[in-house]
Parts: structure tokens; sequence; C-alpha cells
């Protein structure tokens, strides 16, 4: 973060300083909520949980380093206490970005947020120093703490925004405004909580209400190949630029096809040219990832080659999405096991298929949470894709969900071996051991709650005896 004083940060999130002696010490390190991150010079925000109080280790943090604490009530240590802390941190985001000038790109959708929003950064990292969102960090907390971690030298700022509900999109933006805003479909994720496509849409549309207009330099980069987000161009003051494979696309991908090993390569075109990607992830869905991305970095001044280039380096920065290693003995374990909704889960599909070309392909899936009065027919269907795409083999993980998905493949035609449903992540694991024969490609896929990420990490440890690591 850019150096403040205590008492310029007491200021600008109305808190009163307890146990300070000089106000105009200033925070020259990171500002963190886990102890454990505090550094020399930090702020340490202090959140009381459900099962830990961060102002527990006020002392702590003070003796690793942290110049002060922002918390909730004093800790008889330096401390800047306010009536709430969660919003005191993004009254200090907004200070900060608004202070840096930094340009910043908000990204929202259903799915594909993470992947693009790294795909986003590896490219604009070539042009200018640039800050993104690490992981998932994308709501309340975690959307602020990125923001404070540009600097003087950061020239572009990229966050990824989640919601769960009207309202959260255009709270986020709010604490750190952008002047580019993406985003990149409306599909059924969270659509348990939202109570449907219509409600999902109105609330990523208020990323584009939220921008700038066109005159003040304000973008909102649409997909043209999905109907609901296409619309939101009448909801934006903003330049609109689409990207697709629709023909009326401004930046949009002509040619599209997967090389042997499931790798996405395409003619990307835009308005000053075009130029050839093959890109380094696996699975057709990272062509509209990409597009995306292009649009972005277009319209912040790159060349068409400069952007074929990094789009065609650039890999996965974020775990569990997507993951492929190869073991020694030709079994390939694809992890996309981070977390799971229906766009997501049939996207990983089709990429197992297209990796599977000629030889045996296990889907090992769990449940897909929050889908509300929508569970059955989506965990269904899904389980009917895995069919159609003549996956060799299906491992329902779980109790009813799983149940769901195994019916699905039954009701599609799976009426032998080619689908099981086992009680948890330990009978997988033990089915698969059994079973595998060099050459098979292994996708790992469900909600994060699930878990499944322990099936690859225990497929990935060798050998042929031991238990999943649940932890």
């Amino acid at each position: 973060m850019i150096a403040l004083s205590l008492a310029e940060i007491a200021e600008v999130v109305g808190g009163q300083t307890h146990d300070i002696p000089d106000p105009s010490v200033r925070v020259t390190g990171s500002v963190v909520r886990d102890s454990r991150e505090v550094e020399s010079g930090s702020l340490f925000v202090a959140f009381a949980g459900e099962r830990v109080d961060g102002h527990d280790f006020a002392e702590a943090v003070v003796a690793a380093g942290a110049v002060a604490v922002l918390g909730s009530r004093p800790v008889g240590v330096p401390a800047i206490v306010v009536p709430d802390v969660q919003k005191a941190l993004g009254a200090l985001a907004r200070h900060v970005v608004q202070r840096l000038g930094t340009t910043l790109v908000a990204l929202t959708g259903s799915a594909g947020k993470t992947s693009t929003k790294d795909l986003i950064a590896q490219v604009l990292r070539r042009k200018a120093p640039t800050v993104f969102t690490p992981g998932s960090l994308n709501n309340e907390i975690g959307l602020p703490l990125t923001a404070l971690t540009a600097t003087e030298e950061t020239k572009f700022l990229v966050l990824e925004m989640g919601a769960r509900g009207i309202g959260h999109i255009r709270y986020l933006a709010d604490l750190t405004p952008p002047k580019i805003g993406l985003v990149l479909n409306v599909g059924t994720a969270h659509i348990g909580e939202f109570g449907g496509r219509e409600q999902i849409a109105q609330a990523k549309g208020e990323l584009v209400e939220a921008l700038p207009s066109e005159s003040e330099g304000g973008a909102a980069i649409l997909n043209a190949d999905d109907p609901l987000v296409r619309a939101m161009a009448s909801r934006t003051k903003a330049k609109v630029i689409l990207f697709g494979e629709s023909g009326e696309a401004d930046v949009r991908a002509e040619n599209v096809r997967l090389t042997d090993s499931g790798q996405p390569s395409f003619m990307l075109h835009t308005p000053s040219g075009c130029s050839d990607v093959t890109m380094r992830l696996y699975g057709e869905h990272h062509v509209s990832n990409a597009l995306a991305a292009a649009a972005v970095a277009h319209e912040l001044g790159m060349s068409v080659a400069e952007i074929a280039t990094a789009l065609s380096e650039a890999g996965s920065l974020s775990r569990w999405r997507m993951e492929v290693t190869e073991r020694p003995d030709g079994v390939t374990i694809v992890n996309d096991a981070y977390n799971a909704n229906p766009e997501s889960m049939r996207a990983a599909l089709r990429a197992l298929a297209a990796m599977g070309r000629g030889r045996r392909t296990w889907a090992v899936l769990g449940k897909m949470a929050e889908l509300g009065d929508e569970a059955l027919a989506e965990h269904d269907a899904v389980g009917r894709l895995a069919v159609r795409l003549n996956v060799s083999k299906l491992v329902a993980v779980g109790d009813r969900e799983a149940s769901w998905l195994q019916l699905g493949a039954y009701n599609e035609g799976s009426w032998g071996e080619e689908s099981v449903h086992v009680s948890d992540a330990q009978a997988a694991v033990d089915l698969l051991r059994s079973e595998l024969r060099p050459g098979d490609v292994v996708l790992v896929k469900a909600s994060r709650s699930v878990g499944l990420e322990s099936v690859a990490a225990a497929l990935l440890a060798g050998g042929t005896e031991g238990e999943v690591d649940a932890r």
C-alpha cells in the first residue's frame, strides 16, 4: 500500500486512535487480516469471526512488526478503532485507489471469472505493472485487501467481483470504482440464492451501471454470445465493446479448433488487425475467456500481436482450475475441483472428451451447490452429458446430488459399468487406484464444499495404498 500515517488512516475510516504514541507513524507494509502474513510496517485488520477473533492476535502482530491494528475495540497496543471493520477497510481501499489514479478493470460473471482475470493480468503486465485478485478473493473483504496491495508503480488494477445477491456488485464497484467493466456471462451459479437468471443478470449488470461515461473513458466489455449480457448495453453510459464468436463482435474468434491435446487454437480478430492464438490452457471454453481478455487489452492500447503472444504463453495462475498433471505411468489427472456450476461442469466435460481422444476418460464428479429448485434437473443433465460425450466412466461421489448425476447417466443409456456411485472421496480413490491404466485421463470436479481436490492429490501421490487427506 502507499505509505499513509496512522492519523491519515484514522481520518479516512472515521476511527479513533488508541495507544498510539505517534500518529505520524506510517504504514509502509501490507494490509492483512491473517496474522501469519504480517511484516514490518503492516496494518493488521482484526475481524471478529465465529471461530477466531482477530483482536486476540493484537499483541503478537505488533511484536511481529505491525504498526497498528484496525479493529472494533481497543486491544492494548496501537490501534484504530471503528464501529464496522469491514466498512472501514472498504473506505481505506477507496481512498487509496482514488489517490493512486490507477486504471481499474473489474470483471464479473457466472463462470470463468478467475480464469479470465488471470488471463487479463498476464496480458496487461506485459505492458505495465499490474496488480490483480489472487485466487477468488472477490468479496467485500478480499477485494479491498487486493486493492490495497497497489502502489505508486501500479498501472493496472484487475479486480474480480463476485455476487450472491442484488446490490453486492454495486457495493464493490463503489469501493473501487472501475474504468473498464467486463461481464462474461449469466449462468445458473448461485441460482438458488438469486431466484432466477433474470435476477442474476440484474445483479451482474450493476457493474456496467457503475462505469463512467464514454467521454470520461468508461468502457463496458460485454459477451456478444450471451443475450442477457449483450442486453446490458442499454444500462451503461460507457463505450460498449462486444466480444465473442458472433460476427457482430468487435473482438472475435474464427477458425476455432482444439489441438490433439485439447488446447484451443483460433484466429483472433480485433478492430486493429488479427493474429493466431494457440493456448496452453485446456478446453474450448477458454476461447471466450481469451477474447474477453483481448478486448480489455485492446481497449488499453496493446497491439493485436502483443495480445496474441501473451494469450498463447499464458498459463493457469490459480490452483485446482483445469490443473493438468501427467503421472510417470502416463495417467493424466485434471484437477478442476475448486468449484463447480452447470456451465463450468459442461465445459470441463467437453475438455475431458477432447483431451481423451483415443484414451479412456474418467469423470469424477460431485455436488454442484446453491442450485435451489434446479438442482435435480442440472445434476441429471450433467450425468446425461457425460454419456453423450462418450466419457468412459462416470464416478459420482457423495450423497443425493451424486445419485442424481448417476441417474442422468443411467437414463441416457449408461446401463452397464459406465457409471458408478460411491459414498465419498476415499471410495473414489480406492476405485480409481484399482482400475486406472496407463494413458487414462481423469477429471475431478465438484463444488468447493465437497473437497474433491483430495482425490486428485491422492492419485498424484502415487502408490496403491493410503487414505485421502481430508484436511
